[in-house]
């Protein structure tokens, strides 16, 4: 097949001999033909040296490679490409009908498919494309995620109407490529949650926290616990089940809070040690009493550019600040960023400037990060982007 042909400028093929998958336009000397938004195109070093075929787009980052090899990006390409991922999550051990059956099965760039994230609840895969390229595929990439998980794949929902590119003019609608399942209950570490994939955020679930949510059930015994941005309760049900004395979820939406509230019925019944706060999380934090010993501080992405990276820090610094001072002496802070252009150095600084402020003694237990079914390319550093402390406040 005849690809349209881009030719970088002098010394700029050096990254993608290092393997990293993105070419920027400003490493472009040329481009041989016209290529279309979500066009397959292959990519030349100065010399006329073949780097690479991957997704064209309009923007700062032009291509992101597929493989680094002359290969057909076919029917056979996507399957095999599905199935090593699929067997990589095997190896985790996630793959486990009884106890655990929500995991993400493609983490873009970390398993070589740039642009494209699918994540399995039960029986479902929410399939999300983060560029035209993988729009554009999503009927083949259906087809190959059904050849790699069988029987056991009866949905696949593609949710891609926030994450596509709003100046591409795709006119996408969410909706089911395969199945058409209401089935929505999956199971994390044997516990069960609704996963509104339909209208909830990201793909319905925030996967990405599994293995924290297990430590702080570890830490929940006898605590009294805040659980602030709680979206779905997912850090609540673990802190439930882990033995806190109390536990209670604040977020901004009334959809969210009464999801936190389905989860927490459906693990615990009617719970009383659990309540449910509909409000924004500065104004609860600034009116709470200090009531709380175990506090989590899980917000959504403060800074999605570069651009407000500074407004972002600054929010960081204040919300942790505000937590530093209200938490109980011997208390437990878990906080996050999930932001991809706050560095893990940005974080800390944001962090640590908050509990100077206050004065308190505060101490590093744990530096955490995704978990490893959101694999980070080694070719890829950007891929790591959930940046994670839990401190010990004296």
């Amino acid at each position: 097949m005849n690809y349209c042909k881009v030719f970088l400028k002098p010394k700029k093929e050096e990254s993608l001999l290092r393997f990293h998958p993105w070419v920027f336009s400003g490493a472009i000397q040329s481009i041989d033909g016209q290529p279309k938004e979500g066009d397959l195109v292959e990519v030349y070093g100065f010399g006329k040296q073949f780097l690479g075929i991957g997704h064209y787009q309009i923007g700062s980052i032009t291509v992101r490679i597929l493989s680094f090899s002359q290969v057909d990006i076919d029917a056979a390409f996507w399957e095999e490409r599905v199935r090593r991922a699929y067997q990589m999550r095997q190896a985790l051990h996630l793959v486990k009908a009884n106890n655990n059956n929500t995991y993400r099965l493609i983490y873009g760039e970390g398993d070589n498919l740039p642009g494209l994230v699918v994540d399995i609840y039960a029986h479902t895969a929410v399939m999300q494309a983060h560029s035209v390229g993988m729009h554009y595929a999503r009927f083949a990439i259906a087809e190959a995620l059904k050849a790699v998980l069988g029987d056991s794949l009866q949905n696949i929902y593609y949710k891609s109407e926030t994450t596509l590119p709003f100046k591409a003019n795709l006119d996408n609608e969410d909706g089911y490529l395969y199945g058409n399942s209401g089935d929505n209950i999956a199971i994390e570490n044997e516990l069960k949650f609704f996963v509104d994939w339909q209208k909830g955020q990201k793909t319905g679930f925030f996967v990405d926290q599994r293995e924290n949510r297990k430590l702080l059930e570890y830490y929940s015994k006898d605590r009294s616990v805040l659980n602030m941005f709680c979206y779905t309760g997912g850090f609540s049900c673990y802190a439930m089940r882990g033995g806190a004395k109390l536990v209670h979820s604040v977020d901004s939406s009334a959809k969210a809070i009464s999801l936190t509230n389905k989860n927490i019925e459906m693990n615990f019944g009617e719970d009383l040690r659990h309540k449910s706060f509909a409000e924004d999380a500065f104004k609860f934090l600034e009116k709470m009493e200090n009531s709380y010993d175990l506090i989590i501080l899980d917000p959504p992405a403060f800074a999605k550019h570069r651009s407000v990276l500074r407004n972002a820090l600054q929010g960081y610094r204040k919300l942790n600040e505000v937590a530093f001072r209200k938490i109980k002496s011997g208390g437990i802070l878990f906080t996050f960023s999930c932001s991809q252009v706050v560095s893990k150095d940005d974080f800390r600084l944001a962090v640590f400037s908050a509990a100077a402020a206050t004065g308190r003694c505060v101490r590093i237990l744990h530096q955490l990060t995704q978990p490893a079914d959101h694999p980070v390319n080694i070719y890829h550093p950007e891929g790591e982007y959930l940046k994670g402390l839990v401190l010990y406040v004296e």
